[in-house]
């Protein structure tokens, strides 16, 4: 099969308290996307400067790199939608800033991309060739949640809250306006609404995850971050 490349590849990476890990994160990120052969820009978006994570990315110069950001801390899907307005590539992906999915996988998820010919790559923890070290909570707590997912929005994916997504541009310009960017259900609803909206070439990719706590959701904040992710997932539906 011929090799195919995007015209730019746009990654946002929405970042919240990660000043201790960002500029180490963010490194790997570029040194893996240089792999690829492909244009790209990486833009780094400061979701609320409560910590050093702004300064720490500004100490990587890059000219792939933009860091952006704002004060007040407004969640995961502000942030992506911030960085896809000053995003110009014709595939966006969005990747987790801490750490815990390995970047390594971004070539299969563009690899993926063009053999299905699909309008979204999400990666999936449930994939065969995913390589997953995860807590048993978690775990179960996923599997549940996405039961229902199924149940409400007939979404025939396995994984749908796995930080490390690809669309087609054409996809988010048509999927964002109608959004309400629910704080914790931002995935499943980008997700939700593309389908409805007939973008049913969604498919999953194999992701290597190896939980190491360095994501803003702890153990101590899980079940509470849990609990809202569900309300606003009924809300979605609603």
């Amino acid at each position: 099969m011929e090799k195919r490349v995007p015209k730019l590849l746009s990654l946002i990476i929405p970042v919240y308290r990660q000043g201790k890990s960002i500029q180490k994160n963010v490194r790997f990120i570029l040194g893996e996307l240089e792999l690829l052969s492909c244009p790209y820009e990486v833009i780094v978006v400061i979701d609320g400067e409560v910590d050093s994570s702004r300064q720490e990315s500004e100490k990587i110069k890059s000219p792939h790199l933009v860091v952006t950001g704002y004060k007040t801390n407004h969640g995961k899907g502000y942030a992506v939608r911030y960085g896809i307005a000053k995003s110009k590539g014709d595939i966006i992906g969005f990747l987790d800033a801490g750490g815990d999915i390995h970047a390594d996988g971004l070539s299969m998820m563009l690899a993926h991309y063009y053999w299905y010919n699909a309008d979204i790559i999400i990666g999936s923890k449930r994939h065969p060739a995913s390589k997953i070290n995860y807590p048993n909570d978690r775990k179960f707590l996923s599997w549940g949640y996405q039961m229902i997912i199924k149940f409400l929005f007939g979404l025939s994916i396995r994984d749908s809250q796995v930080g490390m997504k690809l669309f087609k541009r054409e996809v988010l310009e048509d999927v964002l306006p109608r959004l309400l960017v629910k704080q914790f259900a931002f995935d499943i609803e980008i997700l939700a609404v593309a389908n409805h909206l007939g973008y049913s070439r969604i498919f999953e990719a194999p992701v290597e995850l190896n939980f190491a706590g360095a994501s803003s959701i702890t153990n101590t904040n899980f079940v509470s971050v849990a609990l809202r992710t569900l309300w606003d997932t009924l809300a979605v539906y609603y």
